[in-house]
């Protein structure tokens, strides 16, 4: 598949994709053929997911990011703006599955893709339907078909996605919302959400480890108050579908980093959480916290997708349309790429069969005894046919020296040893073709 060939050659350039100038108009000519459609190609992808998810609680994380193509502005047609609103690009929202249990990604749920065409302007007086926002509700809803077959799905989301219909409409028997409150809502006590948070005591403490950003926040040991409650949000008056329920009942979770441990003057960690989850004892809580937690997956997905990874944004397509449907197997391509890299640590029993097929894996085996190094600490320590003994198998390739004590391979380490083994497994094939 396309998809697969973007990871071996860590790009979408058409040429490198084609190898020969023969390969490269094939490939031009599939994204602009009319009967290829965006729809059928994420639809092959998220099958899979599915199947994969039977009988799982998924996380279903989705989030929005713009892929910009300013500097290609001048070639492309039908793009429309992004960022500034002056910027040419157009706009994703990806669904990524995450089995709540173990971490293990297991692939793509949906993906929404859209141009805006127009400056945003007055739209909170039209229903929900006509907003740009109702991005969230459907995404939301094509997850919930795709993952029809999980005995469980949490719909996680940053602020964004605090949504009143999105609140009335998507929860049901198995399928949950976990979302970071946006707005100081209106309860059905007569008191406001963020004061109410405020009087409640704190039931516990915890520590966090803060990952330094340069010029954003410190590395640093956090301690972190927790507290909850059970909440009724009341039917904002701005809201247009008078058929939803005038309240909702929810459970909200609020935590804030002590004063004592923050640094300097930076503003102390603060996240307030609303959830259709019981939340009745702390370790429910913090149950709610460490899948909130994982959100950060689906940031890590858009730096693969883009300068930290495949670089979509350097591809030279000249259509919008063309451009929307290589993104949409470029997406793919960089979520295998998580797959492995949350994989390494061995921490789930996932099989390498989610990401490599049966081929790929024999030649792995053969390989392996070149792959690892001489001393036991370099030897693969994870069982055979496992995505995390794929996964270590690969990250060798990408240049990672194997032992423990050395930084994680991320997902720049894990594309280039697909990209290595990619030319190992061509050899492969040619060399049983010729025997």
């Amino acid at each position: 598949m396309l998809y697969r060939r973007m990871v071996e050659t860590q790009s979408v350039c058409l040429r490198r994709l084609g190898k020969d100038r023969a390969g490269e108009v094939c490939f031009g000519r599939w994204l602009r053929n009319k009967k290829v459609t965006r729809q059928e190609l994420m639809a092959v992808g998220c099958a899979r997911t599915g199947l994969l998810a039977t009988g799982l609680h998924v996380l279903a994380i989705h989030d929005t990011s713009e892929i910009n193509y300013q500097r290609h502005a001048d070639r492309v047609s039908g793009l429309g703006t992004v960022g500034n609103g002056k910027d040419a690009g157009l706009f994703i929202h990806p669904l990524l599955a995450v089995d709540a249990a173990s971490g293990a990604c297991l692939g793509l749920a949906h993906q929404h893709q859209w141009l805006r065409m127009e400056k945003a302007g007055k739209r909170k007086q039209l229903p929900i339907e006509e907003k740009e926002s109702y991005r969230w509700l459907k995404v939301a809803q094509a997850g919930k078909r795709c993952l029809s077959e999980a005995a469980m799905v949490t719909i996680i989301a940053d602020r964004e996605s605090d949504i009143y219909e999105e609140w009335d409409r998507i929860p049901d028997d198995k399928t949950h919302l976990l979302t970071r409150a946006c707005q100081n809502r209106k309860l059905a006590n007569g008191e406001m959400l963020f004061e109410s948070l405020d009087r409640q005591p704190v039931v516990g403490c915890y520590g966090l480890d803060v990952v330094g950003r340069a010029g954003e926040r410190t590395a640093h040991r956090a301690q972190m108050e927790i507290r909850y409650s059970e909440v009724e949000i009341q039917r904002p008056a701005h809201c247009k579908d008078k058929t939803a329920k005038p309240s909702i009942k929810l459970y909200a979770i609020d935590v804030r980093e002590q004063a004592s441990s923050v640094i300097g003057m930076e503003a102390p960690i603060h996240w307030r959480l609303l959830t259709t989850h019981r939340i009745d004892t702390i370790e429910a809580a913090l149950l709610c916290v460490d899948w909130y937690c994982l959100r950060w997956t689906i940031e890590q997905l858009f730096r693969t997708l883009k300068r930290q990874g495949l670089n979509i944004e350097s591809s030279q397509v000249e259509t919008a349309d063309s451009l929307m449907k290589l993104v949409c197997l470029t997406t793919q391509a960089a979520v295998s790429t998580m797959q492995l890299t949350l994989a390494r640590e061995g921490q789930t029993d996932r099989p390498a069969t989610d990401v490599f097929d049966h081929a790929a894996i024999d030649v792995m085996k053969t390989i392996q005894p070149q792959v690892e190094g001489r001393t036991v600490q370099q030897k693969n320590p994870h069982p055979q046919g496992t995505l995390a003994w794929a996964a270590w198998l690969i990250a060798r390739l990408g240049g990672w020296k194997g032992y423990a004590s050395e930084a994680k391979p991320g997902p720049i380490t894990m594309l280039r040893g697909q990209q290595r083994f990619s030319a190992m497994h061509e050899g492969w094939k040619l060399a049983k073709m010729c025997a």
